[in-house]
């Protein structure tokens, strides 16, 4: 027998005499950090959780969660199991069902990450195909611009939608492109250009700071002169402003294009040259059920060619 044959037959004897029932109640206390919760998702009692917290205590040697003021909070050792242990239960849950991802039936819930602009472009038409074709189950749309792999192992998310200005060390495919236009409301004078407007009318500016958006650096390098009328701090506010009290912005199209659709504004392209602003699908690295993540990959981008966004 070989010394690696050696080795799986050890780990196998030692598998044999831990209760692996227990993963599934330990992989809800870890997501939901909660005694209680935990209970309530696996169908368990309190006293039974309760119980099987302290088995898990004892077989790992960690206490995996601890009271920290008014909350509950994972150690250190308990925030690394989450991904393995996600990735070994999705795995074995292939292994012990005898059908593939079926998306009439099936009852997940479908996590994915982006922000809240780029739900704006793509939320609607997404939640309304995954509906249809995924009657059963649940989408949670989670907005935010979060880019770390926490992302992936404390909530649960199987894709997120990141803006190529984001970098992340995870492989990533484009979804759609997008770029930088000008935004004035209709009544702003004929014919004029998207430089003349940025020089002749009052800016809405995003206000991003301490960073400032590429096309107002460009402007500045261009020793374009303009004036800043307001300034906020949502993005999506930016075109309703504009359509209400006039002015001038500098949009990404998609949202402009959205926008133009019910309120009353005009898109003029931007002046000078900018890098393209792509979203980028970034899968979770975890995610094991490779017939799902087929599934979805090829929903978002029916949904992007839907929107004539691809």
């Amino acid at each position: 027998m070989t010394s690696g044959a050696s080795a799986t037959d050890a780990e196998l004897a030692r598998l044999a005499s831990v209760n692996l029932n227990l993963l599934v109640p330990l992989m809800a206390l870890l997501e939901e950090r909660s005694v209680t919760q935990a209970a309530a998702k696996v169908g368990l009692s309190q006293p039974a959780m309760s119980h099987a917290l302290r088995r898990m205590r004892t077989l790992l040697g960690d206490e995996l969660i601890v009271r920290q003021g008014a909350t509950m909070m994972l150690t250190p050792r308990a925030s690394e199991l989450i991904a393995p242990l996600r990735q070994a239960l999705q795995q074995t849950a292939r292994i012990v069902t005898s059908s593939s991802f079926d998306p009439a039936v099936d009852r997940r819930v479908i996590t994915v990450a982006c922000t809240t602009s780029t739900s704006f472009v793509i939320g609607s038409a997404l939640a309304r195909l995954i509906a249809e074709r995924a009657p059963n189950t649940e989408l949670r749309l989670k907005t935010t611009n979060m880019t770390s792999p926490t992302v992936f192992t404390d909530d649960g998310v199987d894709v997120v939608l990141l803006s190529q200005k984001f970098p992340t060390q995870l492989a990533r495919e484009r979804l759609y492109d997008d770029r930088w236009v000008v935004l004035a409301h209709s009544s702003a004078p004929e014919g004029a250009s998207g430089l003349e407007l940025l020089t002749m009318l009052p800016h809405v500016a995003f206000d991003s700071s301490p960073h400032r958006i590429r096309p107002y650096e460009v402007l500045d390098e261009q020793g374009v002169q303009y004036g800043v009328r307001d300034r906020i701090t949502d993005n999506l506010m930016v075109p309703h402003l504009v359509a209400h009290a006039g002015g001038v912005a500098v949009h990404r199209y998609r949202i402009a294009a959205a926008f133009s659709s019910y309120l009353d504004l005009r898109v003029e392209e931007f002046p000078f040259p900018l890098p393209e602003l792509g979203v980028d699908m970034v899968w979770n690295p975890w995610l094991a059920d490779d017939d799902f993540r087929s599934w979805m990959r090829d929903i978002l981008v029916e949904t992007a060619v839907s929107l004539q966004i691809r």
